[in-house]
């Protein structure tokens, strides 16, 4: 597994970012049965440098929390057979990983949410990965059901590796 991990901004948390990432990565991959060794990116922002990929990629112009990037087109969240039929775009020519995708996670909204949310920052961070690896796994919560979905697969991850909601 390979975690690029690239901070461009001057905020800071006071935590690992590369080991609390890689451990969230690695539990998200193991919990969807990732056959596959992979490749995630991860870019460490501001509610600036977000907001303006949120209005570039999506046409929103607000700061937003996470952002994911799959690099893989689904049939079914978790069905990692989709990447048999691009093997030449998926996987990393170098590693033979397959490539996941990027993230790109704002940090001063991580600050924010943690206190509004009653955690720490590790935990909200935590979580923010967690949720992208979902979604570079090919899950959404466009209705209800998937939503839901999501949170389950997100509280069992996170609580399997310690990141509950009271830390």
């Amino acid at each position: 597994m390979t975690v690029l991990l690239e901070k461009e901004t001057e905020q800071e948390l006071g935590i690992e970012y590369f080991d609390i990432a890689s451990k969230v990565i690695s539990a998200s991959l193991d919990y969807v049965d990732c056959p596959y060794e992979c490749e995630v990116n991860i870019m460490l922002t501001d509610n600036a440098g977000i907001r303006e990929l949120n209005r570039d990629m999506r046409n929103i112009d607000s700061p937003t929390d996470v952002l994911s990037f799959p690099a893989l087109d689904f049939d079914d969240p978790a069905d990692f057979s989709c990447a048999e039929n691009d093997v030449a775009g998926a996987f990393n020519s170098d590693t033979g990983e397959l490539m996941l995708g990027d993230i790109m996670i704002s940090l001063e909204r991580t600050k924010e949410q943690a206190l509004e949310y009653g955690h720490s920052v590790t935990r909200e961070f935590a979580f923010l990965v967690c949720h992208s690896m979902l979604h570079l796994s090919g899950y959404d919560h466009i209705n209800d059901d998937e939503r839901l979905e999501m949170e389950r697969i997100q509280d069992e991850i996170l609580e399997s590796i310690g990141y509950t909601r009271d830390i």
